[in-house]
């Protein structure tokens, strides 16, 4: 079950729009006696999703803030993270014609605590912790925006930093030198927001975000892709469900064969989401 709020406010002079959701999902499965099998478990997760945007003659500035934690419980494995997101996007535009803009666009990600590998001999690998890693992305380039619901930004010139801040993680797996805590990449962006209503109470979302590295191997692009499933019950209830594939040819994953390590590679990430909530506005 899920408890959220949404936040929407104008100022008098109608140049900046505030809107916000804010919600806490809980989820538990319990068994006593279940012939199947089964584990006890039990999650929480808080999720803050605001957009604050500016208008202005032909000026323009969105952000949109996004930070997501959860932590999920088994007696057999203790508390464990489940979800673990900070995210700022910026894009400032000045109209061009009446749906191209000139833009200069802005994304900054990391997340807040320490993740792992769990191994089954107890010997857990830190692979990431707070800014490590963390990715700062910017750039000038040309928006066309339809509306608010679709919208597309290409940068050619786009500047990427990747930090690994924390001296316990191996920063090769991100894609580093050794000894290194940032690397700089410059290459192509294109970022790129779409929402149709397939039905009455039922939307879906998508956002795209390419990256091209013209300093090595500009052919292999990362690729950042979300799905979003929302769907209405009625006045109060609402069901989401969302996927995220993220591929990053300079992120290495720990790779297992037949249960022992076989040191890392590139691999598709995948997270699936889904989850029911109760909203409130006010």
């Amino acid at each position: 079950m899920g408890l959220g709020s949404v936040v929407a406010q104008t100022d008098n002079d109608k140049r900046w729009t505030i809107k916000g959701e804010n919600t806490f999902l809980i989820n538990q499965s319990t068994f006593s006696n279940w012939a199947a099998g089964g584990i006890n478990s039990f999650a929480g997760n808080l999720i803050f999703n605001y957009d604050f945007n500016y208008k202005k003659d032909n000026w323009s500035w969105d952000n949109k803030v996004l930070a997501a934690y959860g932590q999920t419980f088994q007696k057999e494995t203790d508390w464990r993270k489940n979800d673990d997101r900070f995210v700022y996007t910026s894009l400032v535009g000045r109209k061009m014609t009446e749906k191209l803009l000139y833009t200069f666009f802005t994304n900054f990600n990391t997340q807040f605590a320490k993740g792992y590998k769990y191994n089954a001999d107890g010997t857990d690998k830190l692979l990431s912790a707070g800014f490590a890693p963390a990715y700062l992305t910017f750039g000038p380039g040309i928006a066309f925006k339809e509306s608010d619901n679709f919208r597309v930004n290409v940068s050619p010139a786009a500047a990427r930093f990747v930090f690994v801040t924390n001296k316990d993680i191996d920063e090769r797996l991100y894609g580093l030198d050794e000894g290194k805590k940032s690397r700089f990449e410059f290459g192509a962006s294109l970022d790129a927001y779409y929402k149709i209503n397939l039905m009455e109470n039922i939307s879906f979302e998508n956002i795209l975000k390419l990256y091209s590295n013209y300093k090595e191997k500009p052919q292999n692009v990362d690729v950042d892709y979300t799905a979003n499933l929302f769907m209405k019950v009625n006045k109060f209830v609402n069901v989401n469900a969302g996927v995220q594939l993220i591929y990053d040819d300079n992120t290495k994953i720990p790779l297992f064969e037949n249960g022992q390590p076989a040191g890392t590679g590139a691999r598709l990430q995948v997270k699936q989401v889904l989850g029911a909530g109760v909203t409130y506005k006010f």
